[in-house]
Order: structure tokens, then C-alpha cells, then sequence
């Protein structure tokens, strides 16, 4: 079988999205990644326990194609075994408050002497340095702090979150990517290094139209609800239809040509209310109008249809129960029905990174906590079973 990472020994601190969806997709490439949990689960695992149940669906999600230990770092005798997981190991990565593995007698500063080669890799809300280093860090307080809330939401309500949690999850893919970078950089010079990656700093290019907009206009960028967040493009939003909404959003001129097509408006192509997008913006009211009298004759299906046909960007409005059910995903191996040994069958998503030619690593469900602790533990470092058994009576894993 060939896997991108196949031989790479990761060890995994990750918790909750960040750190697991970053190591995740390194499982998914075909490395060894061993999750690590305190002897009571990591907190997304912890989520479980408190409502009686052993594992959740985001938990199955984000770590598929793992193997799972416990380990008590707060131990003298935990911290001895990570050492020698680190001598074997390619890559360590943890997404905890900054400096709380140094606290704990092992951050990089340890370990590095222990394995030059490891590359160590920390995500945290704000990074290992700077003023605000030590504010405490959610998905929910960095969408604030980085300006993506001010701009979400009805101009005339109040600041929205994104529904998802976007943060979390563009920190755990610039994390892959910053290993993905060093793991190069190793082969290159022998050595590993320490990396970071602040959920902060990942945001900000994706706030690059409301930045626009304040150098345009000297404005503060408003809540633009669902049109462009600069106000720089029209027809830019969700339109009703029959059945609910469909997204469209003109691009090109010619885009626009073949949207009054659609709508049987030809006799508008050169009106100067709407003849360029500069204009339509001018008079972006009265252009959704236009099209929202069209739309709103038509089911969301219709409308996408007639749209596709004449090479307009559009799509359907669609609930989260409809997409784990789209049949392009699923077609395409992204979305797989697993059957999990705790929660029954379940969709799972594969690894959006495509290398043609590679193997794709089949699921696997999530492990149990502590599932892989003789197998880890007494046979890749060598302990033996009784001496296993003793770790786990002393509540070292």
C-alpha cells in the first residue's frame, strides 16, 4: 500500500476539533498516529461520558484511523513514557494552552534533546507569544476577537457567529499544514523544529472583502447579511423561492447576460441602472427585486437547473441532513457509511486532500479510550504485558 505518510509516527495531543481534525488528516494520509488522553478522555470524549454515552459523533469524526493510549503526565513515570514514545516518534502535537506541556515537565525544550528529529507542533488561540497569549481561546471568542462576528449577521441586528466552527477548524488545517512544511524542511536538513499556529492569525485573510471595503470607502465594514461582504458585487445573496432559498452570485458580465436569460428580462441587458456591476451595486435594491421576482415563482431545484444550464453560479440552499446525504460526495468516496462499533452506522468524512496515484486509507472507527495500551505500550515500546497492567493499576495510563 502506498500512503503519502506512511512511516510516521505522530503523537497525538490534539482535543476537541483543532489539534484531532489536523492529525486526522495525517492518519488519513497513512501515518501511526497514537492519540494520547488523560486516563479520563480527552474533553470531546469527556462530553460523552457525562451523558452516559462512550464516544459522540464528532468524536468518531475527527478520529478515525487512530489508535488510542492513556497517559498521566502528571506523573513522574508518564512523563518518563513519553520520552521514549518521542525517541521513536516523527512528530508531536498538542493544541492545550500555551506553555501547559512545559508546565508539565515536557514541553520542547525537553523534548527536543530527546529526539532532534521530532517536529513539534502547537495550535493555540493566539500564539506562544505576544500581549495576549494567555487569553483563554474558543472557537466562539477568537470569531470575536478577529473581526468575523462584526461582519456576519442582518446589518440591522446584532453581531452573529458563523454557524459552524470555522476557527477551530482553519487553525487544525493551517496545524497540517505547518507539519506537512517541517516534515519537508527534515528531509532537507535532518532536523525538526518547533511550529505554531495561532487560530488568530488564520482568520485574517478570510476577512479580505471587509478590509477592501474599509480602504474603499473609509467606512467601518458593516454586517452585510448575505450579500458580498464588501457590498462589491451584485446580484450577491440568497433569493427565495418556492421551497426555500437558493444562493447566486454573479461573478462576470456575462454571468449577468445569461441570469436575465433565465429570467426572460433580455430587454434589460442594456439598461445603465444594471449594465455593469459598479451600477448594480449603485442599485443593488432594485436589482435583488429583479431577481427575486423570478425566483420566487420557482422551486429551489428549478431555479438551480435553469441556472446550471446557462452557466450561472447557483446552489441550493441546503440543511446540514441533506448534505450527508449528497450524492456527488458520497459518489466520490469524500462521505462513507461506517458502521461504529458505539454509535451504529454512521457518515463519516474522508480526506478532502486528493493525491492521485496515492492509496486512500480505508476507515477505520474511532478507538476506544485506552483501546491501544498493550498494543502501544507493551509491544511497540517494549513493556511487556504484567508491566502494562501495573501502569494501568497505578494510574499512569
Amino acid at each position: 500500500m502506498t500512503t503519502p505518510l506512511a512511516g510516521i509516527t505522530v503523537l497525538d495531543f490534539g482535543q476537541i476539533f483543532q489539534g484531532p481534525y489536523a492529525t486526522m488528516l495525517m492518519a488519513k494520509a497513512g501515518a501511526n498516529v497514537i492519540k494520547i488522553e488523560p486516563p479520563g478522555g480527552e474533553p470531546l470524549r469527556r462530553r460523552a461520558i457525562a451523558q452516559g454515552e462512550e464516544t459522540t459523533l464528532p468524536m468518531a469524526m475527527l478520529n478515525a484511523n487512530k489508535r488510542a493510549v492513556t497517559l498521566n503526565l502528571k506523573s513522574d513515570r508518564g512523563r518518563e513514557l513519553l520520552k521514549r514514545m518521542v525517541a521513536k516518534a516523527d512528530v508531536l502535537l498538542e493544541n492545550f494552552s500555551p506553555g501547559a506541556m512545559d508546565k508539565l515537565g515536557v514541553g520542547y525544550a525537553v523534548l527536543q534533546p530527546v529526539n532532534p528529529r521530532l517536529i513539534y507542533a502547537t495550535g493555540t488561540g493566539f500564539g506562544i507569544s505576544g500581549p495576549d497569549r494567555d487569553n483563554l481561546a474558543m472557537d466562539f471568542t477568537i470569531q470575536a476577537a478577529s473581526g468575523i462576528m462584526s461582519v456576519t449577521g442582518d446589518p440591522n441586528g446584532p453581531p452573529m457567529k458563523a454557524g459552524p466552527t470555522l476557527v477551530d477548524f482553519m487553525g487544525g488545517i493551517h496545524l497540517y499544514g505547518a507539519v506537512m512544511t517541517a516534515l519537508f524542511h527534515r528531509t532537507q536538513t535532518g532536523l525538526g523544529q518547533l511550529v505554531e499556529v495561532a487560530m488568530q492569525e488564520t482568520v485574517y485573510p478570510s476577512l479580505a472583502s471587509s478590509y477592501d471595503y474599509f480602504f474603499r470607502t473609509g467606512k467601518t465594514p458593516p454586517r452585510a447579511g448575505n450579500r458580498q461582504a464588501g457590498l462589491a458585487s451584485a446580484p450577491y445573496n440568497t433569493f427565495v423561492t418556492q421551497d426555500g432559498h437558493v444562493a447566486i452570485h454573479v461573478v462576470t458580465e456575462g454571468h449577468w447576460q445569461n441570469l436575465l436569460k433565465a429570467m426572460g428580462r433580455a430587454d434589460l441587458a442594456d439598461d445603465p441602472r444594471f449594465s455593469t456591476n459598479p451600477e448594480r451595486t449603485k442599485n443593488m435594491t432594485e436589482t435583488e427585486a429583479l431577481v427575486t421576482h423570478w425566483t420566487s415563482g420557482l422551486t429551489k431545484a428549478e431555479v438551480v437547473a435553469i441556472l446550471k444550464r446557462l452557466k450561472v453560479p447557483a446552489a441550493p440552499v441546503r440543511n446540514p441532513v441533506e448534505v450527508m446525504n449528497d450524492a456527488h460526495m458520497h459518489e466520490r468516496g469524500m462521505l462513507q457509511r461506517v458502521q461504529h462499533p458505539s454509535l451504529g452506522e454512521v457518515i463519516l468524512p474522508n480526506s478532502p486532500l486528493r493525491l492521485h496515484g496515492a492509496d486512500r486509507v480505508e476507515p477505520v472507527p474511532s478507538p476506544k479510550l485506552g483501546e491501544h495500551n498493550m498494543a502501544i505500550y507493551g509491544e511497540w515500546l517494549g513493556l511487556g504485558g504484567e508491566t502494562v497492567e501495573g501502569l494501568q493499576r497505578d494510574g499512569v495510563i
